[in-house]
């Protein structure tokens, strides 16, 4: 859409929206069709009663009367058929093309940088994807071909208007500027308001789903006053917005109420001086079909500005769409390369890399990870430990330096082919709000419930598994909020276990957990890192120790490499983590 939100329509928007109609170029021919046809028997309904008026009653001919009243009748149900089909089919095309539309978006947002979802707001790119796809498909149901059918009976009724009497048509196209300029006014005045009006709805659920899901935090710090006054401030701003359309909606349409009954009252009175007054001809039957026509040319114009409005908000919420289409955030997916068999060597060369532009993370680190070996990193928070694992799955793109994969470099990977070796386990576990079985296989057709059950028996989380409700159907709700961290934990070491990966990366967050899930994490990490190249993010001691290497970080370098006993016997920097975090936490177990 145009930065300047006084122009009232985009040409170019609305050019590519019409693109998306092309899969259905029939139903779209079909409903130009039926606002064509439903034009012209709109119109032929007001020349019908004036027959019936003049050739029918007056002249006392009943035979005359029954035909222009059957003509009339089947007149009707033609109308009423074709604006029912017009109705039907245009809501039907509006909802496909916003399927595609839908689709396409969330393709997109499937394949943003993680760095787009650090600066986006959750709840506005939900509003993107379900009230604005909304807004878009009333475009085409309520908004443009309704506007264009509109247009067609207008043009009907003013070439009818001439042929009947176009003395009376002079007199009601007199007005038409009056009203024309006001619906040019209406329409910038609502564009601007309209785009306000998205910007508060985004603001307002953005801020409604932030605070939902944080709840636990807004009671935990009791913010409930303070979130209640943001709200209200929020909700007021929603309110003034809204009422600003309100406003100019009851401008707008009692002037074009009060040019609609200034023509009526004119034609009655020049109508009926001229033909019966005057000219002392009885025929009045052309009056009355210009009551209809006169209708038939106002009110459309009335429901014209009233159906812009939606196609207003309609082209403001695709141009928002659009811009998230148009956003170049995309991780590069040009590497061909395929491989089943990854042996999981693991090679970072000078890697340099910042969430930020000019604030480094990571400082030209380096190092190498044999297969099968188990390394442990560690360090300080903010030191750049799961910056590693962002990388390495090509979350984020590295400022300079080289990551490698069996000696190929993972911009050589076909990006599915490259993740699909790599499996990780976050100190955050996310669950969607399905079964334990559909979050462990992802719906993966190929792991079956069988597959997942004897992973589990491996790993030893089946027992914990089939305690529950339901066993492996167990509905974990939203976020998996019906289980505890520890047993979220296991879920997902299970599935991370099922996809069989080349590479597993785990971020241990055992400190939370109590002390039964704790001893099933730590013999399932044992299990699922045998035999495959792990990386560890470490915040237990019994990890670090039996890792075959470990990586100490400062402040985005690498510090120091070796094993555990060799790092205790340098007396540097892990010496002096370890009896400050792991000597302490290993007395008290």
């Amino acid at each position: 859409m145009s930065k300047d939100s006084g122009i009232a329509f985009d040409k170019n928007l609305f050019k590519r929206l019409m693109g998306h109609t092309k899969p259905y170029r029939v139903t779209f021919y079909g409903v130009a069709l039926a606002a064509i046809l439903a034009s012209i028997f709109a119109v032929l309904t007001p020349i019908l009663v004036g027959r019936i008026i003049d050739d029918g009653i007056k002249a006392k001919d009943a035979d005359m009367l029954f035909v222009f009243t059957m003509a009339l009748l089947g007149v009707l149900v033609a109308q009423v058929t074709s604006q029912l089909l017009f109705n039907y089919f245009a809501n039907w095309l509006g909802e496909s093309v916003i399927k595609d539309v839908r689709i396409n978006l969330f393709k997109k947002m499937l394949s943003f940088k993680m760095k787009y979802f650090d600066t986006s707001s959750l709840g506005v790119l939900v509003t993107r994807a379900v009230a604005d796809m909304q807004r878009i498909g009333e475009i085409f149901s309520q908004g443009f071909f309704v506007i264009v059918a509109d247009l067609l009976k207008m043009l009907a009724a003013a070439l009818v208007m001439l042929y009947l009497d176009w003395k009376l048509a002079v007199i009601v196209f007199g007005l038409m500027p009056i009203i024309l300029y006001a619906t040019r006014v209406f329409q910038k005045a609502m564009k601007v308001a309209f785009t306000e009006v998205r910007a508060q709805v985004s603001n307002l659920n953005s801020f409604v789903q932030e605070r939902i899901t944080g709840m636990k935090i807004v009671q935990l710090f009791t913010r409930e006053e303070i979130e209640s006054k943001k709200f209200r401030e929020i909700n007021e701003k929603h309110k003034n917005a809204w009422i600003k359309t309100v406003w100019y909606n009851s401008i707008f349409f009692p002037i074009a109420e009060i040019v609609s009954s200034i023509a009526i009252g004119l034609v009655v009175w020049f109508g009926i001086r001229q033909n019966i007054v005057t000219t002392g001809l009885n025929e009045i039957g052309d009056v009355f079909s210009f009551f209809f026509l006169i209708d038939l040319l106002f009110r459309p114009l009335r429901q014209i500005a009233d159906k812009f409005n939606t196609l207003q908000m309609g082209m403001v919420a695709a141009n928002r769409v659009f811009s998230i289409l148009d956003t170049d955030s995309n991780i590069s997916n040009e590497g061909t390369i395929v491989k089943a068999d990854v042996k999981g060597d693991i090679t970072f060369k000078e890697v340099r890399f910042g969430y930020v532009e000019g604030e480094e993370v990571l400082h030209g680190i380096s190092f190498d990870v044999k297969a099968g070996e188990t390394v442990a990193i560690v360090g300080a928070t903010g030191a750049g430990k799961s910056t590693i694992i962002n990388l390495l799955n090509r979350f984020y793109e590295i400022n300079s330096g080289v990551i490698c994969i069996d000696s190929i470099n993972i911009k050589d990977f076909q990006l599915s082919s490259l993740r699909a070796k790599i499996a990780v386990v976050l100190q955050d576990v996310f669950l969607f709000a399905d079964t334990i079985a559909n979050n462990i296989s992802l719906k993966e057709k190929s792991i079956t419930k069988e597959t997942i059950q004897k992973a589990a028996e491996e790993i030893g989380v089946h027992e914990f598994i089939s305690s529950l409700p339901g066993g492996y159907d167990y509905d974990v709700k939203e976020r998996g909020a019906m289980l505890s961290s520890g047993q979220r934990q296991l879920i997902a070491f299970l599935r991370a276990y099922v996809s069989n990966p080349s590479i597993l990366i785990l971020d241990e967050a055992t400190s939370s957990v109590d002390t039964y899930s704790e001893q099933l994490i730590q013999s399932a990490t044992e299990k699922i890192t045998e035999g495959r190249t792990s990386i560890i993010i470490a915040h237990r001691l019994a990890t670090v120790k039996k890792a075959d290497k470990i990586i100490v970080m400062d402040a985005g370098k690498i510090v120091e490499i070796g094993t555990h006993k060799e790092l205790l016997n340098a007396n540097g920097y892990y010496n002096n983590l370890y009896e400050a975090q792991f000597l302490s936490e290993e007395e008290v177990a």
